[in-house]
C-alpha cells in the first residue's frame, strides 16, 4: 500500500485536509531540480510515465500548476516555488524517520563550497567530523562561488561555504572564517623576492582565477582601480592551476592564505612584497532561509561555528 500523508493548507479558513502521497512530493522534487519528468524519473529510478502521472495528480490534487512549461522544460512557477521548500523538508524528513534506527545508513552530510574552503578549508573539519561520527557519509561538491549559492538555493545540498560577497533573497550568509589575498610568484621568479610598486605590478603578467569564482571577486575588489592596466596572461579554473602556472614562472598569482600556505611553506611559491594596502576578506557559510537541518547537519554546522574561533590560519 503507498504510503500517504496529510498536509493541512492553513492559508485556508476551512482548514481543508489535502491527501498527497509521499512519491508525488518525491516526483515534484526531483522535477523541480532537474527540470524534466525524464530527469526525475532517472532520479528516482521510476519510469518517465510514472513521474508524469504522480505530478500530474499533485497538480490536480492541489488544483493549480505548479510547473510553467518552456520549451520541453519544466520550470517551476510562483506556486511551485513556494510548495518547494515544504516538500524537501516533507520528504528529507520521511528519508530521516525510515533511517532513524540504522546507524549504518544515517542521511548523509550534503555540503557545497568554493574551491579555496573546499580543497583547504574543509578536509580538516570533515576528518575531525568522521573521527566522532565514523557512520556519518559525507558528500561535498566543490564549484564556484555562484554555482555553490544556485545549489542552496535549489535544495540540493544543505549547507554552502562561499568566499564571495553575493547572496539572493532566500539565502542566510553567515560571516565565518576570515581569509587574506596574497600574491605570489615562482621561487625563482626575478621580481619575487622584491617589494614591488604599482607601475611594477602593471607590467608584469598575471594569472588568475575564472570570472565567477569568490577568488576572482576579491582579486578584482583588491587590484582593479589600483592596477588597471594589470596584464591577465592567463584565466584558470582552480587554485592548482594558478599555482602551478605561477610555479612554472607564467606569471604572479593572486589567491587566498589558505591556498598557498603549503605552497609557501615548502618553498616553490614565494610571497610578493607590493605597494598595495592588505586585502582581508570573511569566508561564510550559507543556509536556506525556509531550510530545516537535520540533527546531523545540525551538529556539523555547530562543529564548523566552533572551529570560527580556534581554527589555525594556516
Amino acid at each position: 500500500m503507498q504510503k500517504r500523508i496529510i498536509l493541512i493548507d492553513m492559508s485556508d479558513s476551512t482548514d481543508q485536509l489535502l491527501r498527497l502521497s509521499l512519491r508525488q512530493l518525491e516526483i515534484f522534487v526531483a522535477t523541480a531540480r532537474s527540470g524534466s519528468t525524464r530527469g526525475a524519473a532517472d532520479r528516482l529510478a521510476r519510469s518517465q510515465s510514472a513521474a508524469s502521472t504522480a505530478l500530474s495528480e499533485l497538480e490536480g490534487t492541489l488544483g493549480v500548476q505548479l510547473f510553467d512549461r518552456v520549451n520541453r522544460r519544466l520550470l517551476l512557477n510562483e506556486n511551485g516555488s513556494a510548495l518547494l521548500p515544504h516538500a524537501v523538508a516533507i520528504v528529507e524528513q520521511a528519508s530521516q524517520a525510515q533511517t532513524l534506527f540504522s546507524t549504518a545508513h544515517r542521511a548523509p552530510l550534503r555540503l557545497a563550497a568554493s574551491y579555496t574552503i573546499g580543497e583547504y578549508v574543509l578536509p580538516a573539519l570533515l576528518a575531525d567530523w568522521k573521527k566522532q561520527h565514523p557512520n556519518s557519509q559525507v558528500r561535498l561538491t566543490i564549484a564556484n562561488t555562484a554555482d555553490v549559492l544556485r545549489s542552496v538555493q535549489a535544495f540540493e545540498v544543505d549547507i554552502g561555504f562561499v568566499e564571495g560577497a553575493r547572496t539572493h533573497a532566500d539565502l542566510l550568509v553567515r560571516r565565518w572564517l576570515n581569509d587574506e589575498m596574497v600574491i605570489v610568484a615562482a621561487a625563482k621568479h626575478p621580481l619575487g623576492r622584491r617589494k614591488l610598486s604599482l607601475k611594477q605590478l602593471s607590467q608584469v603578467g598575471w594569472v588568475l582565477r575564472e570570472e565567477g569564482s569568490g577568488t576572482r571577486e576579491a582579486a578584482d575588489r583588491w587590484l582593479v582601480g589600483r592596477i588597471p592596466a594589470a596584464k591577465v596572461e592567463l584565466e584558470l579554473g582552480s587554485n592548482e592551476a594558478v599555482k602551478r602556472a605561477v610555479a612554472s614562472g607564467l606569471g604572479i598569482g593572486c589567491l587566498s592564505r589558505h591556498a598557498v600556505a603549503d605552497a609557501l611553506h615548502q618553498g616553490w611559491l614565494v610571497e610578493v612584497k607590493t605597494a598595495l594596502p592588505t586585502m582581508k576578506r570573511s569566508l561564510a557559510i550559507v543556509l536556506h532561509r525556509t531550510k530545516r537541518l537535520g540533527a546531523g547537519t545540525e551538529g556539523f554546522l555547530q562543529r564548523c561555528m566552533q572551529a570560527k574561533d580556534g581554527y589555525a590560519q594556516g
